[in-house]
């Protein structure tokens, strides 16, 4: 599984640079970097890590998506334009899929959603778990019903769990399949640790001391 950092902080990319396949942005991560130049935080952010950069369109009409798409594409090759699961959004979707451009169509909600996605050549459907948790709707569940669309069907899209709001989701989205999550670097730094790891170490350190006196 794929494991995509949820943030625009370079210093939080670099320290998690050997774990991670690429990184995810939106315009509210963007907003809170004050960057003076955005193409210039997006070209360092596509250096520092080797995968894909998803960067995400603000427009909400075909034609403006479209354009806006174009342009990030060409800050890096490894931009991977972001869209929403719109009717608008879907267009764009596939127009950019045709001419190569790497997609990522977020905020989807629904398997229906996935399903038009995957149809129209999205590298990456984006669904949200934690938001429907939210609102009393499983959000592993959608997971688990799209990953077996796109299996029986055999789209080549994948799945990128987002909206992650804790541990437990990470290894529920890898338990059924998902291609990839993104995460914020809190729920990252949780997969490094546990109470007994710590507490063995603390264990051996003490033991050790004993055996050096």
């Amino acid at each position: 599984m794929e494991i995509f950092l949820d943030t625009a902080d370079l210093s939080e990319i670099r320290l998690y640079a050997d774990f991670i396949d690429g990184v995810t942005t939106n315009p509210s991560i963007i907003a809170k970097r004050n960057a003076s130049d955005f193409d210039e935080l997006i070209k360092d952010i596509c250096q520092t890590v080797a995968g894909l950069v998803s960067v995400e369109v603000i427009s909400e009409i075909y034609d403006e998506m479209l354009e806006e798409g174009e342009q990030f594409a060409k800050i890096h090759s490894n931009v991977c334009v972001k869209l929403p699961c719109t009717f608008d959004g879907l267009r764009a979707c596939k127009s950019l899929s045709l001419n190569g451009i790497a997609t990522n169509l977020t905020l989807c909600f629904s398997s229906a959603q996935a399903l038009l996605a995957a149809k129209c050549g999205a590298t990456y459907v984006s669904p949200f778990v934690g938001r429907l948790d939210d609102i009393g709707q499983s959000g592993i569940s959608l997971i688990e019903e799209i990953v077996n669309i796109f299996c029986v069907h055999g789209y080549e899209t994948k799945v990128l769990v987002a909206s992650v709001r804790n541990l437990q989701h990470v290894i529920q989205a890898a338990a059924l399949g998902a291609n990839a999550i993104t995460v914020p670097s809190t729920i990252l730094k949780q997969c490094f640790e546990h109470p007994l790891t710590t507490r063995g170490l603390e264990i051996f350190e003490k033991d050790w001391k004993k055996v050096k006196k």
